[in-house]
C-alpha cells in the first residue's frame, strides 16, 4: 500500500470512529459561540446538542479562517521529514481557507521545492468534504501515491452530490451564504427549502417544499434522479445538526429508494452548522452525472 497522510479541516463531517480508524488528521477551523473562542472545530469542548440548542434559543456562532502560518507550520514539518502530504480543503466558494492553504504551498515549495504535497478544493462542504475524504482513503489502499490521488480526486470530485434542507434560511442570510430576497421568500411558516452545493462550491436554492416529511422526500427523489437506474451506492453519508430522528427517517427512505451498502449517520460540524442553523439535514453521495450537468439537465434557464 501506498502510503500518505490524508488531512482535512474540521469542516469535513465524518464518524470520530472512521477518523481515528483511517488515522486521518485533522486541522482545526476557529469559531466563536456568543464571542467565546472555540479552537478545536469540533466537540471537544461542547457537545452538538448544547451547541444546537444555544443556536436555536438565539445564541451567534461565527467562523474564522485557517491562517496560512497555520498551513505553513504543517507543511514545513512533513517536507522537512520528506513525507507525502494530501490535503482536503472547505470549499473556496464558502471560504478562504483554501487560498489560504495554496498560499502557505507556494512559501514551502519555495524553500523545498521537491515536497510532495498537494492541497485540494473540495467543491464541497460537511459530508460533502467527508466523502472526498472516503474516496482518498480508498485510493490510498488501492496503492495510490499522494499525487495520483490528489489528481483522481480533481477529476471526480464534481460528482460528489451535496443536497440538503434547513429549517430556516436566517443563518445563510446572516452569513452572507445567500440573498436577502431568498431568505425571506424560505421563512415562511411551513415551508421547507432545499438547496445543493453547487459546481463552483457556493450554496444554491434548488427548491421549496411545505413541511418536513416533504423535503426528506424531495431529498430523495433528487437524490434518485442523480443516479441511472439500478446504481448500487456504495456509502451514503447523512449530516444533520442535531436532529438525530430525521436523519435516521431519511436513511431509512434512501434504503428503501436506493440500493446502498452503507450509510453513516454524523453530527454538523459547528463551523458548518453557524452558517446552517439547527435542524439541518444533508445527504452527500456519488452521483452518476457531475454537478455540472445535474445544473445542465434540471436547472438549465
Amino acid at each position: 500500500m501506498s502510503l500518505f497522510t490524508i488531512m482535512t479541516d474540521t469542516n469535513s463531517d465524518l464518524p470520530d470512529e472512521y477518523i481515528e480508524e483511517h488515522d486521518i488528521k485533522m486541522i482545526p477551523i476557529p469559531y466563536t459561540l456568543d464571542g467565546k473562542p472555540h479552537n478545536d472545530g469540533r466537540w471537544q469542548d461542547i457537545s452538538g446538542k448544547d451547541y444546537y440548542d444555544a443556536l436555536g434559543n438565539g445564541s451567534v456562532a461565527a467562523t474564522a479562517l485557517i491562517n496560512p502560518e497555520v498551513f505553513i507550520d504543517v507543511f514545513t514539518e512533513y517536507a522537512k521529514r520528506e513525507e507525502p502530504l494530501l490535503v482536503m480543503t472547505l470549499s473556496s466558494g464558502l471560504s478562504g481557507t483554501y487560498q489560504n492553504s495554496i498560499i502557505a504551498l507556494n512559501d514551502i515549495k519555495s524553500i523545498f521545492p521537491n515536497c510532495d504535497i498537494h492541497v485540494i478544493d473540495s467543491t464541497n462542504a460537511s459530508g460533502g468534504a467527508g466523502l472526498l475524504n472516503v474516496l482518498a482513503v480508498r485510493k490510498r489502499a488501492e496503492g495510490l501515491s499522494a499525487a495520483e490521488t490528489a489528481a483522481w480526486l480533481e477529476e471526480n470530485k464534481h460528482s460528489c452530490m451535496s443536497l440538503f434542507t434547513v429549517n430556516d434560511l436566517m443563518y445563510l442570510r446572516r452569513g452572507g451564504r445567500l440573498s436577502g430576497l431568498s431568505a425571506v421568500a424560505g421563512s415562511i411558516i411551513g415551508i421547507k427549502p432545499l438547496l445543493n452545493v453547487a459546481p463552483d462550491g457556493t450554496l444554491t436554492l434548488k427548491d421549496k417544499v411545505r413541511g418536513r416529511k416533504a423535503s426528506l422526500s424531495t431529498l430523495v427523489s433528487q437524490m434518485k434522479r442523480c443516479l441511472n437506474d439500478g446504481t448500487d451506492l456504495d456509502i451514503v453519508l447523512i449530516s444533520h445538526s442535531n436532529c438525530l430522528e430525521d436523519a435516521q427517517t431519511l436513511a431509512d427512505m434512501v434504503r428503501s429508494a436506493v440500493k446502498v451498502n452503507e450509510i453513516k449517520l454524523v453530527m454538523m460540524s459547528p463551523v458548518i452548522g453557524a452558517h446552517v442553523g439547527p435542524g439541518t439535514l444533508a445527504l452527500f453521495f456519488e452521483a452518476d452525472m457531475t454537478r455540472e450537468e445535474y445544473e445542465a439537465r434540471f436547472y438549465a434557464k
